[in-house]
């Protein structure tokens, strides 16, 4: 079985998409919330906004319950249609028309914090016009709710994360996957794969169908893979360490982390700032890292290594219970200046981006995902194996640079 005759027909996102609610893993008590959102909803309710990480069901549970339901659903995109023109143009009509297909109807805006940026042209606003006026149920998404700048729809809205999916969940859906295309793979390998990706379902599913192209995935695909992880490992244990107050829970939480131990102070010491704001908790947590740092310092002069167990211990769980309380909502977490700069120059580059996107577009994926997650290996198959790459380039659309450069 080929990959690319599989990529062409269907993506594998779509193709195994859930078609109802019990197809959505690990967010049990958010469904629950959804359905009865939905069902018990009359014009006036607050609308549900949903958030949470990439890839843990968020949309994709939105349309398994508009499909089992038999619901029209109609789909906006925020981050495609941010001014309020746009927005008035889609959602105007669709918040009070009734359904010629359906029973009923069921209203989604995709990516809702799509509108925070620059580019945004009044669409907040016009959404929070519209919310109250819908005879129908509407359900937003967004993977960071807390922008300054949704402060105002984020008050009109009900709120329901989306929790990260635990590692078993992904693995029992890529075994099935495995088994319905006849994927030959060790169940280690598999089980590599469900951790390396923090919690993205879509992500799990890209990567295999990517990395299986010739009917098989093995260790050594995953090993590429997991120098791609890193960042989304070393993020997963920050969560870990800020939005807990268990020891047993921050503990051991970067022991999956590949990162060294320089690394994941630039990381810490990074986003400290951005997680607590009260006086205190920043005091005493950068009192613990600077501790940290002093066992780190004699590590390195007196080749005492027993200091890293100090070291991890003030990073994890001195951190951790640096703070008298959780801290609501969502961080987004990002790496250090210095190493952001290195990364943000790679970005520069034109033709790494004209290629990302135009896989996104055909994926269904952000150009930036495309970026970080799925061109390492299709530039591999475009260096190994010609007769699939010139069917990709012509699924894509490739131009003759664009496929020198994913050959160079």
């Amino acid at each position: 079985k080929q990959f690319f005759l599989s990529f062409t027909m269907q993506v594998w996102i779509n193709k195994y998409s859930p078609k109802k609610l019990s197809d959505v893993r690990g967010q049990n008590t958010a469904l629950e919330r959804l359905k009865n959102y939905v069902l018990s909803y009359k014009k006036g309710t607050k609308p549900l906004l949903i958030y949470g990480p990439q890839g843990v069901g968020k949309t994709s549970s939105i349309h398994a319950l508009a499909n089992e339901m038999n619901y029209e659903l109609i789909e906006v995109n925020a981050s495609d249609v941010r001014n309020a023109e746009g927005i008035n143009s889609i959602l105007g009509a669709a918040i009070n028309q009734r359904s010629l297909f359906a029973d009923k109807k069921l209203i989604l805006v995709d990516e809702v914090d799509g509108l925070a940026g620059r580019e945004d042209r009044g669409g907040v606003a016009a959404i929070c016009a519209l919310l109250s006026k819908s005879i129908f149920p509407i359900v937003l998404t967004a993977n960071d709710p807390y922008k300054k700048n949704l402060a105002s729809l984020r008050k009109k809205c009900e709120l329901q994360e989306y929790g990260g999916l635990i590692y078993t969940s992904i693995l029992s859906n890529l075994k099935k996957i495995c088994e319905i295309e006849n994927i030959k793979v060790e169940d280690e390998t598999l089980t590599s794969l469900a951790r390396s990706v923090g919690g993205d379902m879509r992500a799990a599913i890209n990567d295999l169908q990517s990395l299986s192209y010739d009917g098989t995935l093995t260790k050594k695909d995953l090993d590429l893979a997991y120098s791609r992880d890193r960042s989304e490992k070393i993020i997963t244990a920050l969560v870990r360490v800020f939005k807990s107050l268990n020891a047993d829970i921050a503990i051991d939480a970067f022991d999956d982390v590949e990162e060294d131990l320089d690394k994941i102070f630039l990381w810490i010491e990074e986003n400290i700032p951005k997680e607590y704001t009260k006086t205190k908790d920043l005091a005493e947590a950068f009192s613990n890292l600077a501790l940290a740092d002093v066992f780190k310092g004699r590590i390195r002069r007196w080749q005492y290594y027993r200091f890293y167990v100090y070291c991890y211990n003030l990073l994890s769980v001195g951190i951790a219970l640096s703070k008298d309380e959780k801290y609501p909502g969502f961080t987004s977490y990002k790496q250090s200046t210095r190493i952001l700069k290195i990364w943000m120059s790679n970005q520069k580059n034109a033709k790494k981006k004209d290629i990302s996107h135009k896989i996104a577009v055909k994926t269904h994926s952000s150009t930036r995902t495309v970026m970080l997650t799925t061109l390492v290996y299709i530039r591999e198959i475009f260096k190994k194996n010609k007769q699939e790459a010139d069917k990709m380039a012509e699924f894509l659309d490739l131009s003759p640079e664009e496929i020198a450069w994913l050959r160079g």
